[in-house]
C-alpha cells in the first residue's frame, strides 16, 4: 500500500515529541479559583454538590489560601453568602459585608494574589434574583446604582478587579462611572459579557442558596441558541469600557468563546461552571471516566477555544498535576 510522504502519527509516537508540536498548552497562570464565603470564624460547610469545595469563613478563606499562592494560581473570584438577605440585597454593597470582609483578610494576608469579586444581587436578595423587583419583574435602570455602589465597596475593600455578572443592560458604564467618581479609575472591570441562562448552574445555587424564588433568569440571561446575539452583547459592554470579557458557560459555548476571541482584542476569560466541574466529579465517583484526564482535556479544549483565562472549580487539582502532583493532594 502507498502512503503520502506526511504521515501524521510520526510526530505522536513519544510524549516528548507530543509535548514538543502541541498547539495548545495550559499554565498555572491561566486559572481564576473561586470561592465561597460566610460569616463567621473557623466556620466551614461543604457543599454537597460540589466536592472538595465548601463555605468558608474569612480566616479560613486566608488558610486554604496557602497552597493556592505557593502552587502560581494567580487570581481568585469571590462569593459572599450574607447573614441575611433581603429584598434589595442590601449585604452586598454595605462595606461591612462578607465579600469586603474577605477582600480586607485575603489581601492583607497575600498583597499579591489577584482578588476579584463578583458584583450581582442574587446571593443577598431574599428572592434570589440578580436586581430590585418591580411587579415580579426585575427593574434593569433601578438595579445599576446598586450595582455601582457594590461595585465601589469592593474596590474599597481591596479587590483587583470588579466582575459584573447580572446582566442588567448598561450595568458597565455605570460601575465605570461610579468608579472613576470614588477614585477608583484604575481599577478594571471584568464583565459577564455573554452570559447564558444556563441549567449548569445548579451546584452553585446550593453554594449560594441563590435559585430564584419564583420565575427564572430568562428574562436578562441569554438564549442558549444564540450565538450572533453574544457578539452583540459583548461589543455593548466594550464600548461602555469593560477591560476584560467573559464566557459563561465554558463548555457547551465553546463555538461562543471561539467567535468572541476572534471578534474582539480584550482578554477573554471563560467561566467553566459548578456543573461542568460536578458533572465530572460524579461520573469519576461511579468509576465511569478517569477524573485527571477528563479534567485536564476539558480545560484544554476551553483554552483551545480561545480563552486566555479560566475560571475553574478545578484549578487547584489542575494546578497539581501541571505541576507533578496527583489531583488529589501533594505526592
Amino acid at each position: 500500500m502507498h502512503f503520502p510522504e506526511y504521515r501524521a502519527r510520526r510526530l505522536r509516537r513519544t510524549e516528548t515529541l507530543r509535548s514538543m508540536v502541541r498547539e495548545v498548552s495550559l499554565d498555572v497562570q491561566d486559572f481564576i479559583l473561586p470561592f465561597f464565603v460566610h460569616h463567621g470564624k473557623n466556620n466551614k460547610e461543604p457543599i454537597e454538590a460540589m466536592p472538595g469545595h465548601s463555605r468558608l469563613s474569612p480566616d479560613l478563606l486566608v488558610k486554604e489560601l496557602k497552597e493556592v499562592v505557593a502552587r502560581g494560581i494567580p487570581a481568585i473570584l469571590l462569593f459572599g453568602i450574607p447573614a441575611k438577605k433581603d429584598p434589595s440585597g442590601s449585604e452586598g454593597y454595605s462595606d461591612r459585608g462578607i465579600v469586603q470582609q474577605a477582600v480586607k483578610a485575603v489581601k492583607n494576608a497575600y498583597p499579591d494574589l489577584v482578588v476579584i469579586t463578583d458584583v450581582c444581587l442574587c446571593e443577598y436578595t431574599d428572592h434570589g434574583h440578580c436586581g430590585v423587583i418591580h411587579n415580579r419583574d426585575v427593574d434593569n435602570d433601578a438595579t445599576l446604582d446598586l450595582l455601582a455602589t457594590m461595585a465601589v465597596s469592593h474596590a474599597k475593600a481591596g479587590a483587583d478587579i470588579v466582575a459584573p455578572s447580572d446582566m442588567m443592560d448598561g450595568r458597565v458604564a455605570a460601575i465605570r462611572e461610579a468608579l472613576d467618581d470614588a477614585g477608583f479609575e484604575m481599577t478594571p472591570i471584568l464583565s459577564y459579557a455573554a452570559k447564558y441562562a444556563s441549567g449548569f448552574y445548579g451546584p452553585f445555587r446550593e453554594a449560594a442558596g441563590s435559585t430564584p424564588q419564583f420565575g427564572d433568569r430568562r428574562s436578562y440571561q441569554m438564549d442558549p441558541a444564540n450565538s450572533d446575539e453574544a457578539i452583540r452583547e459583548t461589543a455593548l459592554d466594550v464600548d461602555e469600557g469593560a477591560d476584560m470579557i467573559m464566557v459563561k458557560p465554558a463548555l457547551p459555548y465553546l463555538d461562543v468563546i471561539w467567535r468572541v476571541r476572534n471578534t474582539f482584542d480584550l482578554p477573554l476569560v471563560a467561566y467553566n461552571v459548578s456543573g461542568e466541574f460536578a458533572m465530572l466529579k460524579a461520573a469519576a465517583e461511579k468509576g465511569w471516566l478517569d477524573y485527571d484526564r477528563c479534567m485536564m482535556e476539558a480545560l484544554t479544549a476551553i483554552k483551545r477555544a480561545g480563552a486566555d483565562l479560566i475560571i475553574s472549580y478545578h484549578a487547584l487539582e489542575a494546578a497539581r498535576i501541571l505541576q507533578g502532583d496527583s489531583s488529589t493532594g501533594r505526592k
